[in-house]
């Protein structure tokens, strides 16, 4: 989930921006400029650190919480490391102290307090988060150039979720079950006596000097893990078409998926594998570059390309009981500022979301019409790409928009419909050397 830049040149985006993404709890956000990157806080939103670079851009900074570790993949114009380098940057020292390096180019990074997880085109690879990282999986995919991967950052559940190796496949596999494939090495630390190489128990300054390179091995001593028979990696044929979006709650127990329609949207429960929710963000073809669940995944909000977000309640017990016809009350009421127009002859359904009144001849009529569409949503000012997220005050969102923009909207957990502006910031600006 991040506003990593498309192949085409979009004339909206701010300049030099390359890539923006929340952390785990969406408290903070990150972005990776054509100069450098910087630490936002969410709410209030307020710069927390940057860091300049004369000689390249960076194009991937993922968090970890708000500790001090960072992994930074270069990119841009002018990379300030090779594409295919993955620097784990620590933040009190202001360097990095590992590096790994790959024959391809890194889509992305994901980090845990225990493990950290590397995305190339068409493998998914995980190592221990240790100054010496062991790699314990390697997992083949589909080619997946957007990098999807999600992981969960509960201390108890290590759910890794990713593209299968068929298109519209997930792939979905417990890091604290599944068997390692991987051949290590006597000299190498094993995932058992990890607890000591734990960099959060023993800080990675600690353990040595200098950052340590790891190049990836030219032959690979292990077989896939993906082919090995195990009940804890799954595999579920989510889309017909192309994964474009991927993500897991805190606890990994459900994910969320899109295609590159853009059109629907599917809930699954990652320990069955079974289809909780579609939902239909719209008609029209749309880029869905977020998915977010809530605190308790109890809800769920998505950012597209159109930059409309749209907010849909999991289970019957989230929703209100009326349906909301925005302000005035009247459905004929024109739309006003940042309104998304919605599908008429619609009926509320027990969970709160929206469906087609015609819903009760879905026998007889074609899929669209017993959908189920957004609870609440809204639209930020520009057209652009956007990612959104629940924000820390109660039903809020926030989104982050590839313009530089940044919104906070609250929405009427028993009404829905049309969410309310609370407040417009701009974090980047076209003139911003402060």
């Amino acid at each position: 989930m991040n506003l990593s830049k498309p192949s085409l040149y979009s004339a909206s985006d701010a300049p030099g921006l390359l890539y923006a993404s929340f952390n785990q709890d969406f408290g903070c956000f990150s972005c990776g400029l054509d100069s450098g990157f910087r630490i936002y806080n969410c709410d209030p939103l307020k710069e927390k650190m940057r860091k300049e670079f004369e000689d390249g851009g960076i194009c991937i900074v993922e968090m970890l919480f708000r500790c001090n570790y960072l992994a930074l993949v270069g990119g841009g114009k002018n990379p300030k490391y090779p594409p295919n380098k993955v620097i784990i940057w620590d933040d009190e020292r202001n360097r990095g102290v590992i590096e790994l390096e790959f024959r391809s180019e890194v889509k992305a990074v994901r980090l845990r307090r225990d493990k950290f997880v590397v995305v190339l085109v068409n493998k998914v690879i995980v190592y221990t988060f240790s100054l010496q990282p062991t790699k314990l999986h390697v997992f083949e995919t589909v080619d997946n150039d957007r990098g999807l991967v999600a992981l969960s950052s509960s201390d108890k559940h290590a759910i890794l979720i990713f593209p299968g190796r068929q298109s519209g496949h997930i792939q979905i596999v417990d890091l604290n079950s599944v068997v390692s494939t991987t051949a290590v090495s006597s000299s190498a630390p094993s995932a058992s006596s990890f607890a000591t190489a734990n960099p959060f128990s023993v800080p990675l300054a600690q353990q040595q000097q200098q950052p340590q390179q790891h190049q990836q091995d030219t032959k690979p001593r292990y077989p896939m893990a993906s082919t090995k028979p195990t009940a804890n990696i799954s595999i579920i044929p989510a889309h017909t078409s192309p994964l474009f979006c991927l993500v897991t709650n805190t606890n990994g127990t459900k994910c969320a998926s899109a295609s590159d329609k853009g059109t629907l949207i599917r809930v699954f429960d990652t320990g069955s594998s079974k289809l909780l929710n579609e939902f239909r963000r719209g008609v029209d073809r749309a880029e869905i570059y977020s998915i977010a669940f809530n605190s308790d995944s109890t809800r769920i909000c998505a950012g597209s390309d159109k930059g409309t977000v749209h907010i849909f309640n999991l289970d019957g017990a989230t929703g209100g009981a009326r349906v909301y016809h925005g302000s005035t009350g009247s459905p004929s009421a024109g739309p006003h500022y940042g309104e998304v127009i919605q599908p008429h002859h619609s009926s509320q359904m027990p969970s709160g979301n929206r469906q087609s009144s015609f819903a009760f001849m879905k026998d007889l009529l074609p899929k669209y019409f017993s959908s189920a569409w957004s609870f609440a949503q809204f639209k930020v000012a520009a057209d652009c790409r956007c990612i959104c997220a629940f924000g820390g005050e109660k039903n809020t969102v926030i989104v982050i928009c590839a313009d530089g923009s940044f919104y906070r909207f609250m929405f009427d957990p028993q009404k829905g419909g049309e969410c309310v502006r609370e407040s417009y910031n701009k974090f980047l600006k076209e003139s911003d050397d402060d």
